[in-house]
């Protein structure tokens, strides 16, 4: 069944798109599809005839049921705030209505004032099963003017369709969102419920609603502070509870089992072998034994003592963590010295201390408002397009935990001690666990949660500890002292292996170590093919204390550094003379040896605080590297002039990122120069590109005829030539730079740009494949930058093969269908040359 409505504009005033309003849950459709208008008159028209649904967190918002439809309309952005005030109803709670009946009247003066915008949303519920063929934008509507078009279908709203099949359980978690379950943290959890398989709702005092309908969830008039119970059931159920764990506080700890139901596969408790597949946080292999880390989530009480004495506790609190966060500063390097950094920040935020202080006022308990809090500011995180921004949600949960954990006597870096051998299990291991567990007992990771951009996968992969993330609840079934063997190269995780496999990934956890011991100690050494060609191993590095041990692994040079660290986790950006410092610095520890400086890679998946870009549908396709810089030129002109000033102290060469035409660096070229002029004569460094883009790799050979060298980097090649997003957790597995079609863009690089006489070097993740390398120098690869720990494997590959052997290869490869059978290829040729014997 499907039928045609037809929507009248409510309001007068332009309508806008939906992803020009300033919220980014209305912009980004969490709420439903629609538009929106900023509105000129004070009156709220029905757009059609239907039956009216008030909400009673307060009159700035109301729902018109139609034939087929249901459509929310939301006057202003943070109206709720406002009460009642500003706002008056003109019609009741479930009145009929025709087109054109005044719903209500407001006050743009008093919305002026008080709220963040007038723009007025007009959505339809995504659980409505109607959807827009034709809207209105970029014009003045009044009353009446036709606003949209939808089509009401017959259909099962997304993982709605769920029976009793699976588990069904039942958790009570406090809806501490500010001002209640309005619009805002109703559409969290619809959005965050969408892709779960799994009928839930949600209940508080009686009356129970479709969680995954915004409107449903708001016509609740949950308040801030009333416990909810959410019920949910479907193969997905654990799933719901723990999303939505990120969002509300639990009330209660244990998740209820509220009928027996057949359950999803899980590791068997009576010892059966079972593979599970995981994302690739950190790569590598182990063999150990399960130790389950329990979770963050503690009980404490909603109230406390009077607010003083609470306000009391948490500054003591607070003060204990920072002087702790300082002490392991002074001792950390890194990776591990920045995530305490930027705990240490957020301990002294000012709205997170502010919201809890206000709770606190309301008389809840010193935890309980920290908790409250900390929750609320994540669930905003959460609603950030960018993965690395709504990762850093995992920071605020890990200080949540230590203040806790001082709250309630203890210490906040306390960690379970470990056997030999430990495979660390969890839902989602912390930053600050991560720091506290012993490393020479700690042989991999492996969470149900997290994602591969997070802090914990960053120092996972800078500790060398093998890590799968994104493994779901499977993995939270694993029996602590479990025999488990983590293959996080291949992204899975054998449990309880039969006695010939755990022998086998023994010898192979053997060979590998051996093979080690025996690269580092010809890592010094050049890397010269057996029929005599020079390959240049230099390594990748995002700081100076990085420097020194990328030499001792045996870097040649540093073939790319990121300057991202000197930008990120700060107020302002560095000024001229900290970056030549920094720049200084490298160069010095480097020794004589080639530095090679990628200009600043902002945007995408590197967002900046002070940066702030404009609203985009997919910053990966927006301004990214090269642009963004282009478009800040009082930034990028500072950059180049401590480049240009720190080249008179060593070899060292620019690199430019997401460049995809010659316009691009022309500009990019023009701005040297003025950077030269403005400091004076001095000869200029070389110039390369970044191939990142099909564009790029198709006009490689006139971008070579106006730079020096290009680069490739294959974590962004892979992804725009294969348009799989190499952040989302699903599609990990896919996304492999070894796919025939990127190899053969590569291939056309190497090509053009040796007809015209330049290097092509490849600084991207395939760089540090063992796999891949034979392949690179059969495309025509003579410069490859790696990971530090990865440069005396690389080294020795290269030395066990003939260019010839690995043209021959790369011929091979390029006809295949898929990564899959090029990775097969791959191993099996190192396997019979005796190269690589321990790649499974």
């Amino acid at each position: 069944m499907s039928g045609l409505i037809q929507l009248l504009a409510p309001l007068a005033g332009y309508v806008l798109p939906l992803e020009e309003v300033p919220d980014p849950v209305f912009a980004q459709g969490l709420a439903g599809d629609g538009v929106a208008i900023d509105p000129t008159g004070e009156v709220l028209f029905a757009p059609g005839a239907g039956e009216v649904l008030l909400m009673p967190a307060g009159r700035h918002a109301l729902t018109l049921r139609l034939a087929g439809a249901e459509v929310l309309m939301h006057v202003g952005i943070d109206t709720v705030q406002l009460g009642d005030r500003g706002f008056e109803l003109l019609v009741q709670d479930g009145a009929k209505v025709l087109p054109g009946t005044p719903l209500l009247k407001f006050s743009l003066d008093v919305i002026a004032r008080g709220a963040r915008s007038a723009v007025t949303p007009v959505l339809l519920s995504p659980t409505c099963g109607a959807s827009i063929t034709r809207r209105i934008t970029g014009r003045v509507l009044v009353p009446g003017d036709l606003l949209m078009e939808a089509v009401a279908q017959s259909r099962t709203a997304p993982g709605a369709g769920t029976t009793s099949s699976g588990a069904q359980l039942q958790q009570t978690f406090v809806a501490a969102f500010s001002h209640g379950l309005h619009a805002r943290p109703a559409a969290l959890i619809a959005a965050a419920l969408q892709p779960l398989n799994a009928e839930v709702t949600l209940s508080v005092s009686g009356r129970t609603a479709n969680a995954r309908s915004t409107v449903a969830l708001m016509a609740l008039g949950v308040r801030q502070g009333d416990v909810v119970t959410v019920a949910a059931a479907g193969a997905d159920a654990a799933a719901v509870m723990v999303a939505l764990r990120a969002l509300m506080p639990v009330a209660e700890k244990p998740v209820v089992p509220v009928a027996s139901a057949p359950q999803a596969a899980k590791p068997s408790s009576s010892g059966a072998p079972q593979v599970l597949p995981g994302v690739i946080a950190a790569p590598g292999f182990a063999v150990g034994v399960a130790v389950i880390l329990a979770g963050a989530d503690r009980e404490v009480p909603a109230h406390g003592a009077d607010a003083q004495t609470e306000r009391t506790a948490l500054q003591q609190a607070l003060e204990r963590v920072r002087t702790a966060l300082r002490q392991r500063q002074s001792a950390a390097t890194g990776t591990a010295r920045e995530i305490l950094d930027t705990h240490a920040v957020l301990s002294e935020d000012p709205e997170l201390l502010q919201r809890a202080q206000q709770a606190i006022g309301e008389g809840y308990g010193a935890a309980f408002s920290y908790r409250r809090a900390s929750r609320s500011l994540a669930a905003q995180l959460t609603l950030l397009e960018d993965p690395r921004l709504r990762e850093r949600a995992a920071d605020l949960r890990d200080l949540e935990r230590q203040v806790l954990a001082v709250l309630a006597g203890e210490d906040p870096h306390s960690v379970p001690a470990l056997p030999e051998g430990a495979i660390v299990v969890a839902d989602e291991i912390l930053p600050s666990q991560l720091l506290n567990l012993q490393a020479g007992k700690l042989a991999g990771l492996v969470m149900c949660a997290g994602g591969p951009t997070s802090h914990v996968a960053i120092l996972a992969a800078a500790r060398g500890v093998p890590a799968l993330v994104a493994m779901g609840e499977a993995v939270l079934q694993i029996s602590s002292g479990a025999a488990l063997v983590l293959d996080a190269d291949a992204g899975q995780l054998l449990v309880n292996p039969d006695v010939p496999a755990l022998s086998a990934a023994r010898s192979r956890l053997q060979a590998r170590a051996a093979r080690a011991d025996q690269d580092t100690a010809q890592a010094q050494g050049p890397a010269v093919t057996r029929d005599g060609t020079g390959v240049a191993v230099l390594c990748n590095l995002g700081g100076i204390e990085e420097v020194a041990a990328a030499l001792a692994a045996g870097a040649e040079g540093c073939g790319l550094l990121r300057t991202e660290f000197l930008f990120l986790d700060r107020r302002e950006p560095p000024g001229e003379e900290e970056q030549t410092a920094v720049y200084r610095a490298v160069l010095a520890g480097l020794n004589g040896r080639p530095l090679t400086i990628r200009t600043l890679d902002a945007g995408g998946d590197k967002p900046i605080a002070y940066l702030p870009l404009p609203a985009e549908a997919n910053p990966a396709l927006g301004l990214r590297g090269l642009r963004t810089s282009l478009w800040r030129p009082d930034l990028f002109q500072v950059q180049l002039r401590a480049m240009l000033r720190a080249a008179q102290h060593g070899p060292c060469r620019i690199l430019l990122p997401m460049v995809t035409e010659p316009n691009d660096l022309q500009q990019a070229r023009a701005a040297l120069l003025r950077a030269r002029q403005e400091l004076g004569p001095g000869p200029l460094p070389q110039v390369g590109v970044m191939v990142e883009t099909p564009s790029c790799a198709l006009l490689a050979e006139a971008l070579s005829g106006s730079v020096d060298f290009l680069s490739i980097g294959t974590n962004d090649l892979a992804q725009y030539t294969l348009a799989m997003d190499r952040l989302h957790p699903a599609l990990a597995g896919r996304l492999d730079a070894l796919h025939p079609a990127v190899l053969r863009l590569i291939r056309m690089t190497t090509t053009a740009a040796h007809r015209q006489q330049r290097e092509v070097a490849v600084c991207g993740a395939l760089a540090s494949d063992a796999l891949a390398v034979p392949l690179l120098l059969g495309l025509g690869v003579r410069e490859l930058s790696c990971v530090p720990a990865m440069i005396p494997r690389i080294k020795a590959l290269v030395r066990g093969v003939t260019i010839a052997e690995c043209e021959s290869l790369a011929n091979a490869a390029l006809a295949l269908d898929g990564a899959p059978q090029v990775r097969a290829l791959a191993r099996d040729w190192q396997s019979q040359r005796g190269l690589f014997a321990e790649v499974a």
